[in-house]
């Protein structure tokens, strides 16, 4: 989960353009409701992002807010994408 945690940390910086260093953002970091940037165009953006860089596809009815709940529920979200593809 270190590689998918920092890779997803790397995404969320980049795509949101925060400005946290990826040692700000653990595990336990809440996102959906607490970062201003992560509004529903942030959610597109991400998703996008997240698709791009693992290789993966979100399928629309797998939107729900506790994939954004925290960095560590997006990134158990994506091992489990990456692990079915």
């Amino acid at each position: 989960m270190t590689k998918t945690l920092d890779d997803v940390r790397s995404v969320l910086i980049e795509t949101l353009e925060l400005q946290q260093s990826p040692d700000e953002l653990t595990a336990q970091t809440p996102l959906f409701g607490e970062l201003p940037e992560l509004d529903s165009f942030g959610v597109v953006q991400l998703v996008a992002a997240i698709e791009d860089r693992f290789g993966i596809v979100i399928e629309d009815d797998e939107f729900g807010a506790e994939i954004f709940a925290t960095v560590g529920a997006l990134t158990e979200f994506v091992d489990g994408k990456v692990a079915a593809a």
